[in-house]
């Protein structure tokens, strides 16, 4: 089942224009944005690289979700308000398992890296957007969702709303919203924690569009006012290559597993940061070095090292 409605593509013009906008907000002194001409640049190169590379592999997994969905469960109707209800909790979900993924093992942090590789967090920074998501394999995640009976189109058009959703909340330009606001949805202070490379802000809030999820699985961590976020990551690249900002993390951790092929598994597969002799730091060494001697680092029983 296909449709003709993509949230996205919609979007795009509200994209450019919004951009445009902040711009000549934060120029005349009327909103809060830090923008680097290299920088946006990437930014938008990596955006319309995303889209071409999306393409490629658009065929491989249309066909695979409507197989599944072939072999489904049940049969849930597009047209009934309460799937639609379902799909969007359930979809949200699934955003947030795949989005912690991302961050907590190499692999798929060699494929996300790059959304959070800018020092500047704004409208452009949405668009910074991996080139090589299909390769790794996320999207298998969405797959049971078919399984139980979501159409694929009713599933794309849910993906489309939450990346939407998820653009205006990449900006310094809106402070806190209201507290009911704050306690249900992600909102720009939610995400402005989930960009920031501040030890007591990694690998937090890793909402689409429900913050609640964070809340209940025990990753959410409020903006402070006495902790302004650093944004970027653990180590910055000194480079606006935009191929080093594409393949930099892939081309790091082959190195290592070939390097080190009795450990490669861990290099792969391990939390970034990981390495078999305890010579590099992973966000939660990080995070437990900066909140002192009473929270030292644990060993990880999968990889045998601190984090």
């Amino acid at each position: 089942m296909k449709t003709d409605f993509d949230p996205v593509a919609l979007a795009t013009p509200f994209f450019i224009l919004t951009i445009i906008l902040e711009v000549l907000l934060a120029r005349l002194g009327r909103a809060r944005a830090n923008y680097e001409v290299k920088d946006t640049a990437i930014s938008l190169g990596m955006g319309l690289g995303s889209t071409l590379a999306g393409l490629v592999t658009a065929g491989l997994v249309f066909a695979a979700t409507v197989w599944v969905y072939e072999h489904r469960l049940f049969t849930i109707p597009m047209t009934a308000v309460w799937a639609w209800v379902a799909i969007f909790l359930l979809e949200d979900l699934t955003y947030y398992w795949f989005h912690r993924l991302s961050h907590e093992r190499r692999f798929w942090w060699a494929a996300h890296v790059n959304h959070h590789s800018s020092q500047h967090y704004n409208l452009s920074t949405a668009l910074r957007q991996t080139w090589t998501g299909g390769v790794a394999g996320t999207w298998l995640l969405w797959l049971p969702l078919a399984f139980f009976g979501f159409p694929p189109a009713m599933i794309a058009i849910q993906k489309g709303i939450s990346l939407v959703y998820q653009y205006w909340i990449h900006t310094e330009a809106i402070g806190r919203l209201p507290r009911w606001f704050e306690a249900v949805f992600n909102t720009p202070s939610h995400h402005r924690v989930h960009h920031a490379r501040n030890p007591i802000y990694l690998d937090r809030n890793y909402a689409g569009i429900l913050i609640v999820w964070d809340k209940l699985f025990g990753t959410f961590q409020p903006e402070l006012d006495a902790e302004p976020c650093r944004y970027g990551i653990v180590k910055n690249l000194a480079t606006f290559n935009i191929l080093r900002v594409a393949f930099h993390e892939w081309i790091a951790m082959a190195t290592d597993a070939l390097r080190h092929p009795r450990h490669a598994l861990g290099y792969i597969f391990g939390p970034p940061g990981w390495s078999h002799d305890g010579s590099r730091e992973t966000s939660a060494a990080i995070k437990a070095r900066a909140a002192g001697p009473a929270e030292a680092p644990t060993a990880d029983p999968d990889f045998g090292v601190a984090r």
